[in-house]
């Protein structure tokens, strides 16, 4: 299988001893400058985390056209978008004008969002689920509306008294393709299954909140070929994309034993809003073996793309030096190839 790369940001910023991203500024400025780096280095992605009430990247397209400003080839996209928060008719026509402005690369991914400090959240921006429905049903009832909008359906109607005559409208503008490009941030089998059913590619994510006993990458890999399943029972004709992200520190300069040490973290385990959830390892170690290690590594061998998530406040110089180790050392191990033909490709101008 020929695989995809990319970088994952949270876009943190602190005014702290150490950080480069100091500023939402730098923070912003900064995850552009590592796309059209990692764009230099071969990469293939550019992903951004969406949080709210946080000093973190929180309003994706603007960044994500400004990004698709400056480069010319790299995908870029979200990792994942909480549709808790959103409107979905205008996140729709938000959309569109940046995979446009993009020349369609963009690759978004929504979900129900992840666990947060803030307190009803989705509630202050103005958002609640109805009565009997949870914050999942609710995110779930957004996404199919917006996936309804971006496929045209006509979800408004003309005035007869200023047109003349009546008919259904969609919002605009319309990007195509677009629909084909919509990922579900996953942290279960069945929310997996479910994204099959509904035509979205699959984020998996690193915090799968259900725990069988078996090691992260090998629920992972249960829940994509899950996926995969119910995506052939639903008679799809194209094939799907899955994503998988992990978290990769090479050890290659005595700065980077300082910071990070030289062994990485097991899984971690632990009760996440009362449910026994599952945390994926961390990688560090020299370049060889973490390259060995993420051959072996079910869930990576069963994707498509693997998205490695970035230090981002260590600034774009430090972080461009560990893309381009993964580009070098790493990523060929599980089988990608900087000059292959990549997955997203055909459809670029």
């Amino acid at each position: 299988m020929q695989k995809s790369i990319g970088f994952l940001t949270f876009g943190h910023w602190r005014g702290v001893q150490g950080s480069q991203t100091r500023t939402a500024a730098d923070a912003l400025l900064q995850t552009v400058e590592l796309a059209e780096a990692a764009e230099e280095l071969g990469l293939d992605g550019a992903f951004t985390r969406v949080h709210h009430f946080e000093r973190q990247l929180a309003s994706p397209f603007p960044l994500l056209a400004a990004i698709g400003a400056r480069t010319r080839r790299i995908e870029l996209g979200t990792a994942v978008i909480d549709m808790r928060y959103e409107n979905p008719l205008y996140m729709a026509e938000e959309a569109a004008a940046t995979d446009l402005l993009a020349g369609g690369r963009l690759q978004l991914g929504v979900s129900r969002g992840s666990p947060e400090t803030v307190l009803r959240g989705a509630e202050v921006f103005g958002y609640r689920p109805a009565a009997g429905e949870t914050d999942a049903d609710l995110a779930r009832a957004k996404t199919e509306l917006f996936l309804s909008a971006i496929k045209g359906t006509a979800l408004g109607r003309t005035d007869p008294a200023r047109t003349g005559f009546s008919g259904g409208l969609a919002v605009q503008p319309q990007s195509p393709g677009l629909a084909e490009r919509i990922w579900w941030g996953s942290g279960t089998r069945g929310t997996a299954q479910w994204a099959a059913r509904m035509g979205m590619n699959l984020q998996s994510s690193t915090l799968l909140s259900e725990d069988t006993g078996v090691p992260f990458d090998r629920l992972q890999a249960e829940q994509i070929r899950l996926y995969r399943q119910a995506w052939a029972e639903a008679g799809r004709e194209r094939e799907p994309r899955v994503s998988v992200s992990r978290s990769v520190l090479p050890i290659t300069e005595d700065i980077d034993r300082m910071l990070f040490g030289e062994h990485g973290q097991d899984d971690q385990i632990g009760l996440l809003e009362g449910v026994r959830s599952r945390f994926g390892r961390t990688y560090v170690g020299e370049p060889d073996r973490i390259a060995a290690e993420l051959a072996e590594d079910e869930a990576v061998r069963e994707a498509d793309t693997v998205l490695f998530t970035v230090p981002n406040q260590l600034g774009v110089d430090y972080n461009a030096r560990i893309l381009g180790t993964i580009a070098r050392e790493i990523a060929p191990a599980f089988g990608w190839r900087r000059d292959a033909v990549r997955i997203g490709d055909a459809g670029r101008a």
